[in-house]
C-alpha cells in the first residue's frame, strides 16, 4: 500500500512540485494550505509522514507541530519541516517540539527533500 504525505504549505509552486514529485515515486499525497486545514487533515487522513511549512496563513507551524505532538493518536507521525526560517532558534525550536528534521527551503531541491522522506520513512 502507497504511502500517504500531508504537505502543508502555502506557496502553490512549491507545493505542487513537491507533490508531483513524491506522485512520481509512488506515494500518495495530500495538501492542505494553511496551519488549520493541516491539523484538520492529519486527524483524518492519519499521513505516515507530514511535511509541513512554519510560515503559514492562520496558525503557523510551531503551532500545528505542537498540536500533532501533543496528541498520542498522531504524535507517531514523522513531521520534516520546510521552511525559509533558517535561524539557529527556529531550528532548535523546531527539532525540540519533535520535528524528525529540519530542511531550509533554499538549501534543498525538491528531489533532495523526496530523499528526504524515503529515508525517514524507511
Amino acid at each position: 500500500m502507497a504511502k500517504k504525505i500531508l504537505i502543508i504549505e502555502d506557496d502553490k509552486f512549491l507545493r505542487e512540485l513537491i507533490a508531483q514529485k513524491l506522485i512520481k515515486e509512488g506515494y500518495d499525497i495530500v495538501e492542505a494550505v494553511d496551519g488549520e486545514k493541516g491539523i484538520k487533515s492529519v486527524k483524518e487522513e492519519k499521513p505516515d509522514l507530514i511535511l509541513l511549512d512554519l510560515i503559514l496563513p492562520g496558525i503557523d507551524g510551531f503551532e500545528v507541530l505542537s498540536k500533532i505532538k501533543e496528541d498520542p493518536v498522531l504524535s507517531q507521525i514523522p513531521v520534516i519541516i520546510l521552511s525559509n526560517l533558517g535561524q539557529k532558534d527556529d531550528i532548535e525550536r523546531g527539532l525540540k517540539i519533535g520535528a524528525a528534521d529540519y530542511l531550509i527551503k533554499a538549501h534543498f531541491t525538491p528531489g533532495e527533500i523526496v530523499e528526504k522522506v524515503k529515508t525517514i520513512l524507511k
